[in-house]
This record gives structure tokens, sequence and C-alpha cells, in this order.
């Protein structure tokens, strides 16, 4: 029996297609990898099965008493809240039990016997309920899953609404995991983790009885926890059976049987349409080319699917900087406390650093110490003569509400229109993106505009904090390109060895000088 049930599925944003006729199965026991290009509606194919997103036409069906757990790539978590706060909220429906239980007990001294039997029948559930799921140990399952995820030296009080894109990420991850649900729908919870974590969930995964549904641009991390893959193309969504790699070989096989068969098709057409015109006019051959005709006219035609733009990143070159981009004097970085011990960091014209290391030691606020957004606690920055900056933010605005053309002219006015949804269609968004609000768009879709704006400025040095997040595989390729191909400075914060490995010509360890116990 299916846990989830899609049948003949269809929706779309205005005259945009996103799906059409899409049927889809979860059975127990599967873990499935949903796959597919940035913008192939992936996410929000999680919004509808999750109700969060009514569809055009179609059924969704889930079996009853399934409890579904998804973690959203644009989830939120409610500032004020502490770390603690949030994670416990797993439990909220076993804190509502022992609320009525409480409420149970001040009800008993004014109860009179009949009332008193029900009320202490009721006390018995509730107290097997929290019993059963373990009530009286939540603190200590809470610092289990929050010391595994890395949140323990943020301290269990810190406020949420502090926290950095992976901090976040662990904490609604290390939630969903707590609340143990049936089913869990996870929308790329490898952003913004750091190598070891991604090291502990691949392994929770791997271990997990229930079923899943993964979607992710990380194809080792795919390749070693699912065993179905579900790819979305051209409004379809087709169901292959292994990992992400013995889908791309049944898919690349699939893909050339198609087009040689389309081949052919072709060729076949071409020679009836000669035939008929030149024997439709001739009485001897009319027949024979009436013929032809009708089986031309039956005949099911082959279509292939147009090609997807493939982006194209090419970084400006800028005028050429001092020897040195930027030099740290005694550096301590931080907030309320110091997140390094003193820095004495120095980086020369041309040459490509990685940074890395578990989230929150400190490496998106060196970036921003550098560029002055975040104060220095101590010690100083100096900066090159003669640089041009490009600055890849780790998170854009998801509720802007400008279109992408506007988002692209704001940055440069001085551009025509013509040449903005060139720039924009470069980086492989459809003439349908590019109109869109960029909030309607998919995390992929964003840092696409996102890298639009910073391959068309020029620039001698690149300050880059994970730009790989969100982007699908071609997108990843073309950037690995890119930066290989940039003549000038780098800095880059990014998790995966595969893609900064070839990039860069050093690697900085940041647990080294951090303050944090990671």
């Amino acid at each position: 029996m299916s846990i989830l049930s899609v049948e003949h599925l269809s929706h779309g944003f205005g005259d945009r297609a996103i799906f059409e006729d899409v049927s889809f199965r979860l059975l127990k026991g599967e873990h499935i990898g949903l796959i597919g290009a940035n913008g192939e509606g992936k996410s929000t194919f999680m919004s509808i099965v999750t109700g969060k997103l009514q569809p055009d036409d179609g059924k969704v069906e889930w079996s009853p008493r399934v409890r579904v757990g998804y973690l959203d790539q644009h989830a939120v978590l409610t500032p004020g809240m502490s770390i603690m706060d949030a994670l416990r909220a797993a439990f909220s429906w076993l804190f509502e039990l022992e609320a009525r239980m409480n409420e149970i007990c001040d009800l008993l001294g004014t109860a009179g016997d009949a009332q008193m039997d029900a009320y202490m029948a009721e006390l018995a559930e509730i107290q097997e309920l929290l019993d059963a799921h373990d009530f009286y140990l939540i603190d200590a399952k809470v610092e289990e899953v929050a010391r595994a995820l890395g949140l323990m030296h943020l301290g269990l009080e810190h406020d949420v609404s502090d926290l950095s894109g992976g901090q976040r990420t662990k904490v609604l991850l290390a939630r969903l995991l707590l609340e143990k649900p049936d089913i869990l729908l996870l929308d790329e919870p490898t952003n913004y983790l750091d190598e070891e974590h991604i090291a502990w969930l691949k392994r929770y995964l791997q271990e997990y009885e229930n079923a899943f549904v993964l979607i992710s641009h990380d194809i080792p991390f795919l390749n070693d926890v699912v065993n179905l893959i579900y790819h979305m193309e051209n409004r379809k969504l087709t169901r292959y059976v292994g990992n992400y790699d013995k889908f791309l070989e049944v898919y690349e096989v699939q893909k050339a049987q198609l087009e040689a068969a389309y081949r052919r098709q072709q060729q076949e057409i071409s020679d009836l349409e000669d035939f008929v015109n030149r024997n439709k006019a001739r009485v001897a051959t009319r027949n024979m080319a009436m013929s032809r005709q009708k089986k031309l006219d039956k005949m099911e035609r082959i279509e292939l699917a147009a090609e997807k733009p493939k982006p194209e990143f090419n970084f400006l070159p800028g005028r050429t900087p001092g020897r040195f981009i930027f030099e740290t004097t005694d550096l301590i970085i931080g907030y309320d406390a110091p997140l390094t011990t003193p820095l004495n960091l120095r980086l020369e014209r041309g040459q490509k650093v990685a940074l890395v290391g578990a989230n929150g030691i400190g490496k998106t606020t060196l970036l921003k110490s550098i560029l002055g957004l975040t104060p220095a606690l101590s010690g100083s920055v100096s900066l090159g003569d003669y640089l041009q900056i490009g600055y890849f933010e780790q998170e854009g605005d998801y509720h802007n509400s400008t279109t992408c053309i506007e988002e692209v002219w704001n940055e440069f006015p001085s551009m025509g229109q013509a040449s903005i949804r060139a720039a924009l269609a470069k980086c492989g968004l459809t003439t349908k993106h590019i109109e869109s609000q960029v909030r309607v768009l998919s995390g992929g879709e964003q840092a696409k505009v996102r890298l639009c704006k910073l391959i068309n400025r020029e620039s001698n040095i690149l300050l880059l904090d994970e730009p790989t997040n969100h982007l699908d595989q071609d997108a990843k390729d073309e950037l690995k390109r890119a930066l290989i191909a940039y003549k000038g400075a780098i800095l880059l914060i990014c998790h995966e060895p595969e893609f900064y490995r070839d990039v860069v010509t050093e690697v900085w360890d940041c647990s080294r000088w951090t303050t944090r116990i990671v």
C-alpha cells in the first residue's frame, strides 16, 4: 500500500506550466532522491504534497495517521526563541498532554465519583503515552542530537535570530529528527552543512528505517543514501531504480536511443514527403502518393525535448591590483565574544584560497570583517591598492518582490533591457524566469540572478560565501570552470572538496584559529 499517492498532478504559475499529468507513489522503506535542474519544480512538488500549495489539478492522498516531517529550504525560526525552545518544540504534543494532565490533577479535588473515574482513566492513558515516548528524557534527547549536529558549542540558550544559515539549517534538521516522523521530506538538507555533519546525516539516512524523499544537488551524498530516483524534467516525473549514478547511466542510454529513433523517423518523413510531392500530380502514381500521405498523417511523431539553457559564467576582469589584496594584523573577529585567536593573514594578487571548517567558527564573519561590514573586536585589516571587489553572500532575500529584470537593472541602471535579458539568459534563466519576481524562483534560480550581477561587474578579487548552495550540477560545473579561468584572487567558503580542490591554490583550515570547540 502506498504511503503517499499522487495522481494526474498538474500545476503552473500564470502561463508557466510546472507539471503536466504527473503521478508519483511512495512505499514503505523507499529512500527516494528527487532530482532535476533548477526551476523544474522540485520544491513546488514538496509544497503541494505537504498541503502548503494547492495544485491546479490532480489528487494527493496520504495514508491515514502518517506523521510527515518536512525540512523546507526556506524554513524560518521564530525570532526571540532559544535553540533549546526550538528543539523542544519537536515534542509540543507531549507538552500539551502534560498540561492536560496537570489540569486534570487540579480538577480531582472537586470531582464527583463518576467524574473521578473518568479523570483517572484519562490520567492513566496520558501517563502511558508520556512514558512510551520517553517524555522525562526529552532534555537528554535534545542534547544528544544537538551535540551530533554541532549545536552545543553555541549554547542551547542562544537566540535563533542570531544564527548563520548553516546553524539555522542544523536547528531545523535537529528538530525534525527529534520529531521522528513516519516520513521525512528533505529539501536540500546539506546546504550550509559542513563536511563533518554531512557525514553524520549520511549515516543517519543510511540507517533510517522509514521512507524519505530527498531533494539534493550533492551527487556523492545522493549516491550514498537513496535507492530510487525520480527525475523531474520538462513537466514530467520519471522513476528510475538505483542511485544517481545508475540513473545517469540509464538516462543517457534512453536519451541516445530516443535521439537515434528521432533521426530515423525524420529521414523516413523526409523520404515520404519527397515521394508525395513528386507523385501526387501524376495519374499513374497518385494512389501510391495518397497511401504514403495517409501513413504520414497517422504517424506518431517523436519529439525531442527542447534543450535547457546551459549557464555561462564569465567574470569580467578588473584592473591589475597591487601585490597585496589584504593583510590582517592581530585581527580578532566576533560579536559578543571572540570567534578567533589573533589572525595575521595575507592574500596576494592572483592567490586563490578556500576557507574550510565547521559552521559557526567565523568563516562568514571573517569575510564580512575584511569587507568592513562587521566591525572587528580588535586588530586591523589593511586592504591593498586598486581593488575591485566582487562579493557573493551566503543567502539572498527570499522575500524580494522585484522581478529579475528590475533586480539587475537596479544594479546596472545604464544597461538596456535587451542587454539585461541577454545577461540573465546567459546565466541559464528562461524568459519566464526573467520576467518573474525573484521571490517565486527556486533557490538555485535566485543564486543565478545574484551570480548574474556578480559576473557583469569588473573585479580583481572575489569573496564567495557558499556559492554552490542550491545550484544544479550544470551550474556548478560551469561556475567551477569560470573560477579556474579567473585571473584575479579568490577567497572561497565551500564545504564541497570536489568543487574547490581544482579551483584553489591553498586551503585555510579555520578550525586552527577558532576559539569555538568543534
